[in-house]
């Protein structure tokens, strides 16, 4: 009897293309000897099949031409709120269903990059130099609340030009400037938080950009290849993820001994957010391996880092995704 699997994707960020990417790209890899899969698609309260079909959310079932189809387990593929930042998971745990990725806090945690790295920190990860922004604190417009910092100036001066402006909830680097003067500082902040309410404004660290997935089951615990990462632009933003701006080397030009203290390092951030699935985290080698953010829902199109990592590690994608779901069923 084969498993029904739910492949959920959508969402309310703007990922939302994105993810259904994902999603296309999952349904390709999980193997359809053993699963039926149904993509579902999540817009605020619209929840539906690829077909149309609407979501029962009493128990996330539907009904197709006066039958009624219940799932076994979700693969969520949302890249955003509500299904990277822990919200659908707490309602899958409340309605009993059987899920691919990390759990309620952990998912809460890595959704919030800041809140996450200096977490990480505290186990001895090395994180770059950040300061953390909200839209708005006890009434006061950004602007005013510079000025605990010294101003805009008094900001730069603590974390050095160039840095980083981004979301603090954002990913696909939508609402990520590199800032490079002053003046550039004011408009990076406002367009970060089109993203949402906190914006991170983060030391830039030259050097090697580097990804790297894992994933534990039961009885076993993988690291794939670590991914170098070229782009061709200022640093790695959407046209460069999403449009072939961008050089991906898998294995990575990187020594034995990095690589070896790279897949390390993510085994051991996988434990310590007590990750489930498959997650993926970004560094920077200056040369010292440092952390940019762990991301636990990244992303599956054919092209995607971890499909990559999955066929240089001389594996199959399919037989990942066997583990990913039938781990839950031991």
């Amino acid at each position: 009897m084969k498993r029904n699997i739910a492949i959920i994707a959508g969402g309310d960020s703007s990922e939302h293309e994105v993810s259904l990417r994902s999603a296309a790209g999952l349904k390709s890899f999980i193997p359809e000897s053993r699963y039926n899969t149904t993509i579902v698609v999540l817009k605020g309260n619209d929840w539906h099949t690829e077909d149309g079909c609407p979501i029962d959310k009493n128990d996330f079932s539907f009904t197709r031409e006066g039958v009624k189809h219940t799932f076994d387990f979700a693969y969520i593929t949302i890249h955003g709120t509500p299904g990277e930042n822990g919200i659908l998971q707490g309602y899958l745990d409340m309605i009993g269903l059987p899920y691919s990725c990390c759990g309620v806090l952990a998912a809460a945690l890595t959704f919030n990059k800041y809140a996450c790295n200096h977490y990480l920190a505290g186990f001895g990860i090395k994180i770059s130099p950040s300061i953390l922004l909200k839209k708005e604190l006890y009434g006061l417009p950004v602007e005013k609340r510079l000025h605990k910092f010294g101003g805009i100036e008094g900001l730069v001066e603590q974390i050095g030009l160039p840095c980083f402006i981004k979301s603090n909830v954002g990913g696909s680097s939508f609402g990520c400037t590199k800032v490079k003067k002053v003046e550039e500082v004011m408009p990076a902040i406002e367009r970060a938080f089109e993203e949402g309410d906190e914006v991170i404004c983060e030391t830039f660290m030259k050097g090697t950009e580097v990804t790297c997935g894992a994933y534990k089951t039961k009885d076993k615990a993988v690291a794939f290849p670590v991914t170098e990462v070229v782009t061709h632009n200022e640093f790695f933003d959407y046209d460069a993820k999403y449009k072939g701006e961008v050089d991906e080397i898998t294995p990575a030009r990187i020594p034995d001994e990095v690589r070896d203290a790279i897949q390390a390092t993510t085994l051991k951030i996988y434990d310590i957010i007590g990750a489930q699935g498959i997650i993926r985290v970004d560094y920077i080698l200056t040369p010292d391996i440092h952390l940019l953010e762990v991301n636990t829902t990244p992303g599956m199109t054919p092209t995607s880092f971890i499909p990559q990592q999955v066929r240089a590690a001389g594996l199959d994608i399919r037989d990942v995704m066997t583990d990913i779901i039938e781990n839950k069923f031991v």
